[in-house]
């Protein structure tokens, strides 16, 4: 969404591309899935293979198809996998699957092409889904530039530092209760080594716009950068963004895990699990496998807001959501299915089945007053709550940017753009160019994109 009171960027007949540029996203989730379909009368859920989804997939039939009669048959593909397919059924208004999961970078662009069905009357007559409960930022994201819903969510995050507070103890070390990042950089240094084969920190470097891009545009916004001027001038080569970079680039070199170039979320999530790394910058998601029974470094993690610079706050929002597509002749069993799988009600069911850590949370307003969801996140749940409370799309960093977007910059093309520009990225932290020269090929890739919107 642009923000308020500001040009809209000119399309020049876009549509095309829109289809296009979505079906390139690419991101680094992983996890098991299956797929199937069915037709009739069953309602066609396609979504990603992550493990809450998995998990609801497990939990549907002996229990939403029991209370309410519907059989959902369920399509589960790996993340870059079901955005591509996503984008072709939508796009074409096949009609072949009534509800997906889409994320709030997609929204805007398919509420505008009209491939979604709006919520809004839905949610107004479900009292018991309680539209309120639902924090506003992730509410605000999923609402299209015409004021209209469009999906509803199954989780939210933001990011923050994850630190282990044994080794920092052992140190002699404390960790600030709102670091910047500067302050982060020495802690790396100091904890980099305290324990055999232990870095001081783990940092995404594997290319991808929902890889490596992430974190690094956190960084670059709280440090004055931003990929562009509210008028379209790419900044990649300007001074803020260079020092975010080289600092994000230095960082994970110096301090950072062994194969940076090759690890996302995946691998950091591993490496801080199995001890191999002192401090993580990443999504809140990851706190629930941290603190999940079995885990070796559960009780042993502590959390705070992600790093800042110029900024009050910088961690990320997003959302995996429920979108209907508007040419679904089963809209109404779809809001039914969506208005279960965001509910408070399967929220208790997955902490009675699965444990509260495993709950998809990081959505209502209610998980975080939930005296059960404390007792078991308590470690995180305050600090994931104020960040995402605190995330504000319209306005990360410190001057004022053409989109919407934290992490991301709201247009189909940041889909190519930002993993072109990741592989430069990780190619700099990988040894092979320096920062300098990964910055300036990207700013003529961002300028390709610029030309399309002045």
């Amino acid at each position: 969404m642009p923000h308020p009171g500001r040009r809209r960027p000119r399309m020049r007949g876009r549509t095309c591309a829109v289809t296009a540029a979505l079906a390139l996203l690419a991101t680094g989730c992983a996890g098991a899935g299956g797929t199937s379909f069915g037709g009739g009368d069953a309602l066609n859920v396609l979504m990603v293979n992550n493990p809450q989804m998995v998990e609801l997939q497990k939990l549907t039939a002996k229990h939403f198809t029991k209370e309410t009669g519907i059989k959902v048959h369920f399509t589960v593909l790996p993340e870059n996998d079901v955005r591509d397919k996503i984008s072709q059924d939508f796009s074409n208004q096949a009609g072949q699957y009534d509800v997906a999961t889409i994320s709030n970078f997609e929204l805007p662009f398919f509420a505008k092409n009209g491939w979604l069905h709006p919520l809004d009357d839905y949610a107004k007559a479900d009292t018991a889904f309680d539209q309120e409960d639902i924090l506003e930022p992730l509410r605000e994201s999923l609402t299209a530039e015409d004021g209209k819903l469009y999906a509803q969510p199954f989780y939210g995050e933001s990011s923050f530092l994850m630190y282990r507070k044994d080794v920092f103890e052992k140190q002699g070390l404390t960790m600030p209760e709102k670091p910047t990042w500067e302050q982060v950089a020495k802690l790396a240094e100091r904890t980099d080594g305290a324990e055999r084969g232990m870095k001081g920190i783990c940092l995404r470097g594997l290319p991808g716009w929902g890889e490596v891009i992430a974190p690094l545009t956190t960084v670059v916004n709280t440090m004055g950068g931003t990929w562009f001027t509210e008028d379209w001038e790419p900044r990649l080569t300007a001074p803020e963004f260079k020092k975010a970079t080289k600092f994000y680039v230095d960082l994970v070199r110096s301090h950072g895990e062994l194969g940076a170039p090759q690890s996302g979320y995946a691998e950091c999530l591993n490496n801080m699990t199995q001890g191999k790394t002192a401090m993580w910058y990443d999504a809140t998601a990851g706190a629930g496998s941290l603190e999940a029974k079995g885990s070796p470094v559960k009780g042993k993690i502590g959390y705070v807001p992600a790093p800042v610079e110029r900024t009050e706050s910088s961690g990320w929002l997003y959302t995996w959501a429920w979108g209907l597509q508007k040419a679904s002749k089963k809209a109404d069993d779809a809001w039914k299915f969506v208005s279960w799988a965001s509910s408070k009600e399967y929220e208790e069911l997955v902490g009675a089945t699965s444990g509260w850590s495993n709950v998809p949370a990081g959505k209502r307003a209610s998980t975080y007053a939930n005296p059960d969801y404390r007792a078991e996140a308590g470690a995180f749940a305050d600090v994931t709550e104020l960040a995402i409370s605190q995330a504000d799309p319209k306005n990360p960093g410190t001057q004022p940017r053409p989109t919407a977007g934290i992490q991301f910059v709201g247009v189909p093309e940041f889909t190519d753009l930002g993993t072109r520009v990741a592989q430069e990225i990780s190619a700099a932290i990988a040894g092979r160019q320096s920062v300098d020269d990964a910055l300036a090929a990207s700013q003529k890739l961002a300028e390709k994109v610029a030309e399309e919107y002045r």
